[in-house]
């Protein structure tokens, strides 16, 4: 008997062992995906911290000489190539949370109605929904065999059709965060019978540094990293129940 019992807490210890938490970020070099996959790799998680730069940048080069369970890879989310190598790469390692961060945010005047760069548009459209939804779908067996079973996107109030705007332009962006909000919503649906949680979620506007002014247009700017460690705190306690919904970073829940 003594013998059994010490093997079965062997096994469960092995279990415990062989998976800990892990966390995919795209757009981890730079912003709100640095501080996340900075907090989620101090919380002892291990960080597949994704960029789409050339060579590593310096940022997540230093943050991997920190924490020996950070994981730097590069993937463009917008190219399908190196979305199914990277993902091939990885088949054998299970992701409990999937944030889809990587963005292209261009806001400029090639933005607005009359001055439209449509070549932009391509490329906004092409990272900010197409992007997420190709790493969504192709890491999607690794998020199978995750623990938390948790795929998040980071959107934007630009995506609710029923505020009122703060003046126009930004037309891409917001198009393609209205997009982004639809179609993960659809996606919700369809991994609901997986019992995958799909989330999306709001930063709000962020200062990355205390030289930053405290307010812009929108409202008052939180520092980047208390939007991200309360939002990690929020992505924590996301379950089935909140899968499709529209989230501030404090989990509060929007208005489309």
């Amino acid at each position: 008997m003594r013998a059994l019992m010490l093997s079965m807490f062997a096994a469960v210890l092995i279990a415990q062992v062989s998976h800990a938490d892990t966390v995919l970020i795209t757009g981890a070099n730079s912003g709100l995906g640095l501080e996340l996959a900075r907090q989620y790799a101090k919380a002892g998680w291990t960080v597949i911290a994704v960029h789409r730069r050339d060579s590593t940048p310096p940022t997540l080069a230093d943050l991997g000489k920190q924490y020996a369970k950070v994981r730097v890879e590069r993937m463009d989310v917008a190219d399908e190539v190196q979305v199914r190598a990277l993902a091939s790469k990885m088949k054998d390692v299970p992701i409990d949370v999937l944030i889809n961060n990587a963005a292209n945010t261009d806001t400029g005047e090639t933005q607005r109605f009359g001055k439209l760069d449509y070549a932009l548009g391509k490329e906004v459209l092409a990272t900010n929904i197409l992007g997420a939804l190709l790493v969504t779908e192709t890491f999607l067996p690794q998020i199978e065999a995750g623990g938390q079973k948790k795929v998040v996107s980071i959107t934007s109030t630009h995506a609710s059709v029923s505020q009122p705007l703060t003046g126009g332009g930004a037309i891409f962006y917001r198009a393609s965060k209205a997009g982004l909000n639809r179609a993960m919503l659809a996606v919700s649906e369809d991994l609901r019978p997986k019992g995958i949680a799909v989330a999306l979620v709001n930063p709000g506007s962020m200062r990355m540094s205390i030289d930053e002014p405290a307010t812009n247009a929108y409202g008052d700017r939180v520092m980047v990293d208390i939007v991200a460690g309360t939002m990690i705190k929020t992505i924590g306690r996301i379950s089935m129940a909140e899968s499709g919904r529209f989230m501030h970073y404090d989990g509060t829940m929007l208005a489309w």
